[in-house]
């Protein structure tokens, strides 16, 4: 019998096994249009990664014409998600993991424009930046699902009131509460 395993057992091994974990979430509806996106994303890149990890060793037995359209598509597919993520609401730009996700996302759609540039110009420093494009969509998808996790926890949190924000002392009760304190 296989065994389960709960959410927090969970470990990500591909790009794959984040797009499955992030479709097995539940949440609400803005959380699962995130999830989804993000989910795509990771398919996108799993795709243009195995395809390139899988090419031959020699140059003209691999068919770089499928690689460069594969790393064309990553290229829109992080575009595209971007363009989805600056329109969430107010909500989500209230995380402060909310401007570390975007600047990943921008790190990667350069990252994705090189690789596919390098394949594009059959420049010799394709493989450093394949190398760069493959770290950096590790840190994108685990900013992303770090997102996910706070908006997540913020919103039980936001479920009950917040205390009301001490009032500033003014002018006359600092000095006074000085006074005091000599």
């Amino acid at each position: 019998m296989p065994a389960t395993r709960s959410r927090s057992q969970f470990t990500v091994q591909s790009f794959g096994d984040i797009s499955r974990f992030l479709r097995s979430g539940v949440a609400d509806e803005d959380s699962r249009q995130l999830r989804d996106s993000i989910g795509a994303l990771a398919q996108r890149i799993d795709e243009a990664i195995a395809a390139r990890r899988t090419a031959p060793a020699n140059a003209e037995l691999a068919d770089t014409a499928e690689i460069t359209r594969r790393a064309a598509e990553l290229a829109r597919c992080v575009r595209e998600h971007q363009f989805f993520v600056t329109g969430l609401g107010s909500a989500w730009h209230a995380l402060y993991e909310m401007g570390a996700y975007q600047n990943a996302l921008r790190g990667l759609r350069r990252a994705a424009e090189a690789w596919h540039a390098a394949l594009a110009e059959r420049n010799p420093s394709e493989r450093a930046a394949f190398d760069r494009l493959e770290l950096l969509a590790w840190r994108t998808l685990g900013e992303g699902l770090m997102l996910i996790d706070m908006y997540e926890h913020n919103e039980t949190a936001d479920s009950e009131p917040a205390p009301p924000p001490p009032r500033p002392l003014g002018r006359w009760r600092r000095a006074l509460a000085w006074l005091r304190g000599k």
